[in-house]
């Protein structure tokens, strides 16, 4: 009798173990739902905490952890110095992190990681430059034996080898008071064989990269952009003017294929319309406080604008494009938050730092002010 009771416990306790992961589990599934929604309606902070609830009540939600990490990223503003911007991209790095326990191959988070990295490159102090690019690196070349087929990855281990090189050979003709649309070679003997020491191998590997990106898709004109780039700098570590103007005239032709490429693209097919996005939230009284609207009727409201200044380098490369960004406009017309959506690496960081002083006359609904959602294009056009 008394075994029977204590079988029967046992029984009841597992099965209500059993329900209890089950509501758990359940909880968890909503919390997602829920989570999903206010991300989508850009309710960023209100998504993290449903997210980060979902991922509590079941650990095993790789899911969870990856919008969580996500919605964290999404509120990080690359090269802001607040210790709130900071911490986020500190929490989503962590989180990813997290991913890849449960997911060791997660591309998601790979290539998300290694994004962080290379974002945080581009503002750290030199003491950190370098660290970080390893760290992209590392990340990227995981990615890519996760994914051998995705042309980005490829791709973004070329720019970062440029990223490293660019500055040192930029320092180096400085000192030896070169312009940087000045030929070369260097003129040092000295200061080139350092160089050739410390970048060779980070040269001849980017051009392997991008390489390995045009073997996936022979017309990815980004790729040829940063082939031309890493060719024409790798030119100034030459010993003569005969093997400078060679490489050089490689770079040139690469120039052209990534023109002429463009071209075609552009002529074959336009973007595809973008399908529309989930309405604003409710505020607390009924009223929306935050919109969305169109670029071009944000633009009637734009009262300051900033031109960015095109990049030197850009132009010796013959780079031109669009670079896309989603914002925030505050309630006061200023820019509250700014996300890229696409755009070349060269013409990225002058545009971002040009869009963060634009300023808009306030958005009124029913007399009050309210925040705006919209996308702003900045258009990069060489001269003919």
């Amino acid at each position: 009798m008394r075994t029977g009771f204590i079988r029967g416990l046992l029984i009841i306790s597992l099965t209500c173990l059993t329900v209890s992961a089950q509501d758990q589990a359940g909880a968890s599934r909503a919390a997602f739902n829920q989570g999903v929604a206010a991300y989508k309606s850009a309710r960023y902070a209100e998504a993290a905490r449903l997210f980060q609830n979902a991922a509590d009540l079941d650990p095993t939600n790789a899911n969870a952890r990856l919008y969580l990490a996500t919605t964290l990223m999404r509120q990080w503003v690359p090269g802001g110095t607040d210790p709130d911007n900071q911490h986020l991209a500190q929490r989503a790095e962590s989180e990813f992190r997290q991913v890849l326990q449960l997911s060791p191959d997660n591309r998601e988070a790979l290539a998300s990681l290694a994004s962080l990295a290379y974002n945080h490159a581009q503002s750290a102090p030199a003491a950190e430059k370098e660290r970080d690019f390893d760290t992209a690196r590392d990340w990227y070349q995981r990615l890519a034996n996760v994914d051998p087929r995705n042309k980005e990855t490829f791709y973004s281990l070329g720019v970062i080898a440029w990223s490293r090189y660019y500055p040192a050979l930029m320092a180096a003709r400085k000192n030896l008071g070169m312009k940087p649309e000045d030929p070369g070679p260097l003129a040092d003997a000295s200061i080139r064989a350092s160089l050739q020491s410390r970048f060779s191998a980070v040269i001849e590997d980017g051009i392997a990269q991008l390489n390995r990106a045009l073997v996936i898709d022979s017309e990815y004109d980004d790729a040829m952009a940063y082939l031309n780039l890493l060719i024409r700098e790798r030119a100034d570590l030459v010993d003569s003017k005969s093997e400078y103007n060679r490489e050089v005239a490689i770079a040139d032709d690469w120039v052209k294929k990534a023109l002429a490429t463009k071209k075609a693209k552009a002529e074959r097919a336009s973007l595809p319309t973008p399908p529309p996005l989930p309405p604003p939230p409710p505020g607390v009284d009924g009223a929306p406080q935050r919109i969305r609207v169109g670029g071009n009727v944000a633009q009637a409201n734009l009262i300051t604008k900033i031109s960015p200044q095109y990049p030197e380098d850009a132009k010796r490369a013959g780079i031109q494009g669009v670079v896309k960004y989603t914002v925030l406009i505050a309630k006061d017309g200023t820019i509250a938050n700014i996300q890229l959506i696409s755009g070349h690496p060269l013409l990225v960081p002058v545009s971002t730092d040009a869009v963060k002083q634009w300023r808009y006359k306030p958005t009124l609904l029913n007399g009050q002010p309210v925040e705006v959602i919209t996308q702003i294009d900045v258009t990069f056009t060489l001269a003919r």
